[in-house]
């Protein structure tokens, strides 16, 4: 048998084998995981963008709250600030101080929903301001479900790269390292109000 029909029969053999290694798999997976990310930031931006406009909505009913407003815009320009790339995902530090960046942002605006409705009642006619508080409290439910999202590719991903055969791939062609979950941010079992004061 001549070397090149050798190499020929070996060829879909070693193809084969390296397939059930992870080489496709694992940058599948990793995939999956920064597209997750990406849908992530996007649901962020949302919120940062509506609760922008919330403050421009409100600043003329409660100019007397400048500071309330202050450390709402603060929270705000801290979570837009603050960046995570793909790249950073392996690392829990950088996926930790984002996270908290954006958890201060959801804790601002829950102190600025419930100032507004305890204090500025006349607020709720405006159909404006309402679209905007819904709007929020959507995007809000949104981020949630695909911080899920994002956390079980993670966990795919993870598993992926540590059992066989992938393991092999991932560590010999990729140096794969896991990719770190969104934690829950202390006092995220507790649900942000939006309250339109409606029952008194």
């Amino acid at each position: 048998m001549s070397v090149l029909r050798r190499f020929g029969l070996l060829a879909p053999l070693a193809a084969f084998s390296l397939a059930g290694c992870g080489l496709n798999s694992v940058p599948t997976a990793e995939e999956q995981v920064n597209a997750e990310f990406a849908n992530l930031e996007a649901e962020y931006q949302r919120r940062n963008d509506l609760i922008g406009n919330l403050v421009e909505s409100v600043k003329g009913a409660a100019g007397s709250e400048e500071q309330i407003l202050t450390q709402v815009t603060e929270a705000r320009s801290r979570a837009t600030s603050a960046t995570l790339s793909a790249d950073q995902l392996s690392d829990p530090q950088a996926v930790r101080a984002y996270s908290e960046a954006q958890a201060g942002l959801a804790g601002a605006r829950s102190l600025l929903g419930t100032v507004i409705m305890e204090r500025y009642p006349q607020l709720q006619s405006q159909q404006r301001f309402s679209d905007l508080m819904v709007a929020l409290e959507g995007t809000e439910n949104r981020i949630r479900t695909q911080r899920r999202d994002y956390n079980e590719a993670v966990r795919q991903y993870n598993v992926r790269i540590r059992t066989f055969p992938d393991a092999i791939g991932a560590k010999i062609f990729y140096g794969a390292e896991p990719k770190v979950p969104f934690e829950a941010a202390e006092g995220s079992e507790t649900a942000p109000t939006v309250d339109f004061n409606t029952a008194g």
